[in-house]
Order: C-alpha cells, then sequence, then structure tokens
C-alpha cells in the first residue's frame, strides 16, 4: 500500500513521548521541603513541576527560550471577513523583521529569542466555502515546516501567529472539531461590525457544509478548513514534543492547531500551557474543551505571540524560583 503524506505525522501522534514523572516528583518535593506554607505559591509550583515533567529537568531552567511566530493567508478572505487588507499580514511580519512590532519589545523585556516565518503569503490557501485549503501533501509539508522552528535548539517554545481573517478560519476548525454553527464559534477578530460578524459565520457554516463527511478526521479537517499557519503550529507543537521542549500556546489560532492533535491523541498537547486568554469567544470555548486555564487574562487579542512572550516571563520566573530554592533546601 502507497504511503500517503500524513502517515508519519499518524505515527507520530501514537507513540508520543510521555513526561518525566521522576522529574515532576523531584521538583514537588523540593517545593514540599521549603521553608514556606504548603502551596503557598500556586500556580507557579505547577508550572514549575510541568516544566520538569516535560524538560526532563529538575529543578528545571529555561535558558535558550523563542517564540515562533507563523504568518499564513487566506482565500476565505475575499468574502470580506476581515477590516484589514490581506497585504496586513505581510506588512506585520515586515514590522516584525524591523524590529517595531509589539512583540520584538516583548522579548527584549523577557529575554525572549524570536523567529517570525512567512508562509508563501503571495499564495493565499484556497477559500474553504468551495474548496480545500490545502490539499494532503502541501498541509504535511508545512507540517514538516512548523518542526524545524526549534531545529536551533530551545528550552521553552512560546507559539504564535499572524494572519489576516484566520480568526473566522479558527473558528471554521474548531466547529469541525467540536460541532456547532459559525455563530457559535466567530467573534469580532480585529474589528468586525455586526454585518461583518454575520459574514464571518456565513462563511463558517458554508465551509462545514461543502466538506462535509470529509471534517471527521482531524488532519483532514486541518487540511479542509486550516491554513498553513495552523500546520506549521501542529508541527512545531510535535517536534517540541519529540525534543522534550514545554510549550506555551498564544491565542485562538494556535489553541484551534492544538486542538487537532488532541483531537488525534488526548494526550498530544500535554507538554503545552495556554499562555493567555483572548476576548475571542470561540477561544474561551476551545479552551475548556480542551482543559487548558490561561496563566494570564489581559485581554490581549493583538496576535503575533504577544500573550505567549508576556507569560514567558512568568514561567521564567517558576523555573527560577524552583531552582533558587533548590540550593537551600535539604534533600
Amino acid at each position: 500500500m502507497t504511503a500517503k503524506p500524513f502517515d508519519d505525522f499518524r505515527t507520530l501522534l501514537a507513540t508520543l513521548p510521555p513526561a518525566d514523572a521522576a522529574a515532576e516528583t523531584r521538583v514537588r518535593t523540593l517545593f514540599a521541603k521549603a521553608d514556606k506554607p504548603k502551596a503557598s505559591l500556586g500556580r507557579i509550583e505547577d508550572i514549575a513541576t510541568w516544566l520538569a515533567a516535560w524538560s526532563g529537568r529538575a529543578p528545571p531552567a529555561i535558558n535558550r527560550p523563542l517564540v515562533a511566530i507563523f504568518a499564513g493567508n487566506h482565500g476565505a478572505v475575499r468574502h470580506a471577513i476581515s477590516p484589514r487588507p490581506v497585504s496586513a499580514t505581510a506588512n506585520a511580519v515586515e514590522l516584525c523583521a524591523a524590529g517595531g512590532a509589539a512583540i520584538n519589545q516583548i522579548c527584549i523585556a523577557n529575554d525572549l529569542g524570536l523567529k517570525v516565518f512567512d508562509l508563501a503569503l503571495d499564495i493565499p490557501t484556497g477559500d474553504i466555502t468551495e474548496e480545500a485549503a490545502l490539499d494532503e501533501r502541501g498541509c504535511a509539508a508545512t507540517m514538516a515546516f512548523g518542526m524545524e522552528a526549534v531545529a536551533g535548539g530551545a528550552d521553552l517554545l512560546c507559539l504564535g501567529d499572524l494572519g489576516v481573517g484566520n480568526s473566522t478560519i479558527a473558528a471554521s476548525l474548531c466547529a469541525a472539531l467540536f460541532g456547532g454553527k459559525g455563530a457559535g464559534w466567530i467573534g469580532p477578530g480585529s474589528g468586525a461590525d455586526a454585518a461583518m460578524m454575520a459574514r464571518k459565520a456565513e462563511v463558517v457554516d458554508r465551509a462545514l457544509a461543502f466538506h462535509g463527511t470529509g471534517l471527521g478526521d482531524p488532519l483532514e479537517a486541518l487540511r479542509r478548513v486550516g491554513g498553513r499557519e495552523f500546520a506549521a503550529i501542529c508541527g512545531a507543537i510535535l517536534a517540541a514534543r519529540m525534543q522534550k521542549i514545554p510549550v506555551l500556546l498564544d491565542g485562538f489560532v494556535a489553541t484551534a492547531a492544538a486542538a487537532v492533535l488532541h483531537r488525534v491523541n488526548s494526550s498530544a498537547i500535554d507538554h503545552c500551557l495556554l499562555a493567555s486568554l483572548s476576548p475571542e469567544p470561540g477561544h474561551a470555548k476551545v479552551a475548556e474543551r480542551l482543559g487548558l486555564e490561561p496563566l494570564l487574562d489581559l485581554g490581549v487579542s493583538h496576535g503575533e505571540g504577544v500573550g505567549a512572550g508576556l507569560a514567558a516571563g512568568l514561567v521564567k520566573a517558576a523555573a527560577l524560583t524552583s531552582s533558587g530554592m533548590a540550593v537551600v533546601v535539604r534533600n
């Protein structure tokens, strides 16, 4: 039988490495022995133990944190589902490259590395209301490209996105994965008015109707009603798992991408935390479905990994708290 492009990813998702239970236990024991009230550091303790479990280091340490932003464009934008022109995606990429974006300043503040990936912005994906966003080979290749995001080494991966109209694509993907109509998943995105919101919901519903039973498989749903940034984020999450790199997810798009992997294997995103909850209604909905509680809730809907970059500072503090306390705790 001829192998299909998704086969390697299905194999990876069926054989994911588990958490390092011994490292997790060592950090929990460390906090229990520390001279402080029990569980007094709240979620800071949970973050530190999560880092230990998924990095295999106890106490954990973060020396090479990386923000990876994936930028894509979508054919469905022709239905006037965003107040921004499609050219705004490339403009945002250029602003990041010039050091003038919000994420650049947050990376400086928290000493984070930054990579921005332009995913064929001059070739938008197919219009999901009448064709698949990507063919299987193209989707699999983009997932493989996303896996290369951590090729240079990292010990914390913060995932973000850029893409005009991609909140509608995220809504379509979530509706395909979890059910429901477009109106239940869409939101204002980058400033949609009531008429535009109605068009967004219609695009989701038309996509669901057009692709029908083809959406039953999560990876098929990804290629049919997702996009390049979604596929690349899926690949990056998988690569991080294989290389023992904990992951912070930023925003609706990254969370929707993670949901694809979760639907294939419910343990596939155990090494991920939700950095920030955006005001987009569908984001809270999918986060609840995945059992993800955000580290931050600052009303940030900016995209470009801003929420993950901010949360990375908190995660770095948790690692330092754990390692600093380990110095004085007698084993």
